[in-house]
């Protein structure tokens, strides 16, 4: 792998663009004031300490198939932009999925790996991408996007893709010569209800005796405990640690996140994590991480040691709608796809991400069909709205 302490071209007479191989290297209160600059909108897994745990713990970095590469611009008054790079040689743990991508291309002779990814590894979450300074934005912003492109030329990567980013930066890439890529999820948003019953009563009748049923069936013989900040223990991330390595190898064979992780992030960010466990006789046999953000309840993994009818449904939605409620906050995100969550009140939304791929030919293969999948994308998504489990309008 290249040296990741290479200064990258400058792209300016006035600005330094800088490689760093840890998140460490920079300066945690510069990049949380970029990542995170108002708190009423905080996202958790952009800020410094979540990423820093992922390389503390060794869940990124030598052996992962993920080796930092953090994009550092500096300008005469100090830091400008940051991105959060990863050089990176398997396309796992990214939820945009380009491994056709990556077959079509290397069936005709071309080398897709290593690739660039800005995103939170392992983390299919919308949010900041390019974290610039205010002052000077628009400058900002093309200036870290442009040097982006020319850091992947500087380490032979075939490719740049920037994930789960926000729109207004999915607009500004795709001005500036990007791929646009669209994908979907499904978020529940909480319309000033003030308990879960606001929520129940806008369904119509139908789905509200099934969410009514569901509920009573997962918590039959059962008690919640939710549990956060201090309060949450080492024994707590065991157990909760046994759940999420039974869900992830059954799921995808080798689980991303190690131990350390968890414990890492307890210590770091313990205010921000949510964990729900369901207790049969004062034992956990189920457990859920959530993350709390500024104005999101953001549902991450979940495993059970017993199965229980619909118990996944009650402790990743309808307890994660509880507590977002309970929260005054604005939206509960639960993870990636499922439209099996649209009958709980989970609703479809579009997600961004944006690819910059520097071989002409597949560039021009891979934007043609994007072209078609946006579409597509956007029409599922309005019969998906259409098809909720909402009363409609008489």
């Amino acid at each position: 792998m290249p040296d990741p302490t290479t200064p990258a071209p400058d792209d300016a007479a006035t600005a330094k663009a800088t490689i760093v191989g840890s998140i460490s290297e920079i300066d945690a209160a510069t990049w949380d004031r970029l990542a995170n600059p108002h708190a009423a909108t905080f996202n958790p897994f952009v800020a410094h300490a979540f990423l820093n745990a992922l390389e503390r713990s060794g869940s990124v970095g030598q052996g992962t198939g993920w080796y930092p590469r953090h994009l550092v611009i500096e300008d005469e008054t100090g830091i400008a932009g940051l991105m959060p790079l990863y050089l990176k040689t398997h396309s796992q743990g990214e939820y945009v999925f380009d491994h056709a991508w990556a077959d079509a291309y290397q069936r005709a002779g071309g080398r897709y790996y290593p690739k660039l990814q800005c995103a939170v590894p392992f983390t299919p979450v919308p949010g900041p991408r390019l974290l610039v300074r205010p002052d000077n934005l628009q400058q900002n912003f093309v200036r870290l996007a442009q040097t982006a492109r020319t850091v992947g030329e500087h380490l032979d990567a075939s490719s740049l893709h920037i994930t789960f980013l926000d729109e207004p930066s999915w607009q500004k890439l795709g001005a500036m010569g990007y791929l646009l890529r669209t994908g979907q999820q499904f978020h529940f948003t909480n319309n000033g209800y003030t308990n879960f019953d606001d929520f129940l009563a806008e369904l119509a009748s139908r789905k509200r005796k099934q969410v009514r049923k569901e509920r009573e069936e997962a918590l039959n013989g059962l008690t919640i405990r939710h549990v956060t900040g201090a309060d949450i223990t080492e024994a707590d991330w065991d157990c909760f640690f046994a759940f999420y390595m039974d869900t992830g190898a059954r799921k995808w064979g080798q689980p991303y996140l190690n131990r350390a992780f968890f414990s890492l992030l307890g210590e770091a960010m313990s205010e921000h994590c949510l964990l729900i466990f369901a207790e049969a006789d004062g034992q956990p046999i189920a457990g859920a991480l959530n993350m709390i953000g500024g104005d999101c309840l953001y549902g991450r993994y979940w495993g059970a040691s017993q199965y229980r009818p619909c118990l996944h449904f009650e402790l990743c939605y309808y307890q994660a709608i509880d507590a977002a409620i309970a929260r005054g906050l604005a939206r509960v995100e639960a993870g990636a796809q499922g439209e099996h969550k649209l009958a709980r009140g989970y609703q479809p939304v579009t997600t961004y991400s944006a690819h910059w791929i520097a071989d002409p030919g597949l560039r021009r293969a891979v934007g043609h069909y994007l072209d078609h999948e946006r579409e597509a994308i956007a029409q599922i998504n309005t019969e998906l709205a259409l098809a909720g489990p909402f009363k409609k309008a008489p």
